[in-house]
């Protein structure tokens, strides 16, 4: 009698853990379901936002205000995505049986890189006394590792000696160094250039990084480094336009730069300027260069300081500062101007893409031609581009001209087609 009713609490305990794991597979599945809604929508909102970001292409920057705006739903976005990755994990966590993500392919990472081979050897078990391994392969994977950046003590000894018997002392002379009798070496005043003007990590930011380490180092001191490298750097920015200005060709632009008015608590606009050479779609050897100019204007007299004494081939957008340089009467002692196509379709494309004019569709429909036949030959002599350019540009430019001369007559001078 004891033991049937012993099967009776045992079954009744049983019944009663099945129920439990019933109830707790319901809830599981539901917070699954939930997951999985919830990734859903946010890869709506990213796939939204990406066509919204990267679906139309722009060549200057926008406003300060603009790209704070960008940096903001760059920042959402990013945690968009940390959000689904934790959901995910959170779903698969516990599931044994989950299907296995089909495996996508991985781009390598850069050969400059250092190899760190880590071998895992099996455990040498007892039933393989006796046996004789053979390697007949193996698996390879790898992974991407960083050493976090530290601070070390440069310690300099320049020992003093004199000569027994004899007068007067020797030493080694001192270094040279960029901040003299500083604290900082070069390396350091590097690393703070690079994390300030390339990455955009102002000042008061690296001075908190630092100090996690114990090291104090002030800000308006940091600022008074960069200055100095800023004036010891003048003599390679100069060095690299004056290298850019010995090109048959040079490309030139300048985009809008929000800077800090002192004493106002407010920025201004000032302007950069850029001075780039690429000869390696021409066929040329030399190194891609570019060089930066920054002013408080946008002037004519800007560009031509800049660009005094240079005789070749300016490639330029439709801005008129630089017809300036391209004076009558000046014969061969002017750059020669040659217009951007890519800033002359721009237009036609928003009318292409907002579907108000035939005529701007058809426009970037055949410039399209002249970009493929430019793929095609990019990097081959210069005879061979000719040759090409002849056949297959050439028609092509004559055909958009004439569409042009026609049109123009019969449109009126408000229309965005008009020059």
């Amino acid at each position: 009698m004891d033991q049937l009713k012993s099967m009776v609490r045992a079954m009744a305990a049983q019944a009663s853990r099945a129920d439990a794991l019933e109830r707790e597979i319901k809830t599981l599945k539901a917070r699954n379901a939930d997951a999985d809604e919830r990734i859903k929508r946010l890869m709506q909102i990213l796939k939204a936002y990406d066509r919204a970001r990267f679906g139309r292409r722009s060549e200057k920057l926008g406003s300060a205000a603009a790209d704070d705006e960008g940096a903001q739903q760059a920042f959402l976005f990013e945690e968009i995505e940390t959000g689904i990755s934790a959901l995910r994990a959170q779903v698969g966590t516990g599931q044994a049986s989950q299907q296995k993500r089909a495996s996508r392919p991985r781009k390598g990472f850069p050969p400059h890189l250092e190899r760190v081979e880590v071998v895992i050897e099996p455990e040498d078990l007892p039933e393989h006394a006796g046996k004789q391994k053979v390697l007949i392969g193996e698996d390879t994977s790898e992974r991407l590792d960083v050493i976090p950046a530290k601070f070390r003590v440069i310690v300099t000894r320049r020992p003093k000696y004199a000569f027994k018997g004899w007068d007067g002392v020797i030493q080694a002379l001192a270094p040279a160094h960029i901040i003299k009798s500083g604290l900082p070496t070069e390396a350091l005043l590097a690393q703070i250039a690079v994390s300030k003007y390339a990455d955009g990590l102002p000042l008061y930011r690296q001075e908190g990084i630092y100090a996690r380490d114990g090291v104090e180092l002030d800000r308006r001191l940091m600022a008074q480094w960069m200055g100095r490298t800023g004036f010891e750097l003048d003599m390679l920015a100069d060095h690299v336009l004056g290298e850019i200005l010995k090109g048959d060709r040079v490309f030139a632009d300048e985009t809008s730069l929000p800077t800090l008015a002192p004493g106002t608590g407010s920025t201004k606009k000032a302007w950069l300027w850029a001075y780039a050479r690429d000869d390696s779609t021409f066929g040329g050897s030399g190194p891609p260069m570019v060089a930066y100019r920054f002013e408080e204007s946008r002037s004519g007299d800007c560009v031509r300081r800049h660009l005094a004494g240079y005789r070749g081939i300016l490639q330029v957008d439709g801005y008129a500062a630089y017809n300036k340089l391209a004076r009558k009467g000046a014969g061969n002692d002017v750059p020669l101007l040659a217009g951007c196509w890519a800033h002359s379709r721009r237009r036609f494309y928003e009318l292409h893409a907002a579907g108000d004019s035939r005529v701007a569709t058809t426009t970037v429909e055949r410039m399209a031609d002249l970009w493929k036949l430019e793929a095609e030959v990019r990097g081959q002599s210069p005879e061979a581009r000719a040759v090409a350019r002849q056949a297959v540009s050439a028609p092509i430019v004559t055909e958009l001209f004439t569409l042009w001369e026609q049109t123009l007559p019969r449109i009126s001078g408000k229309s965005k087609l008009s020059p």
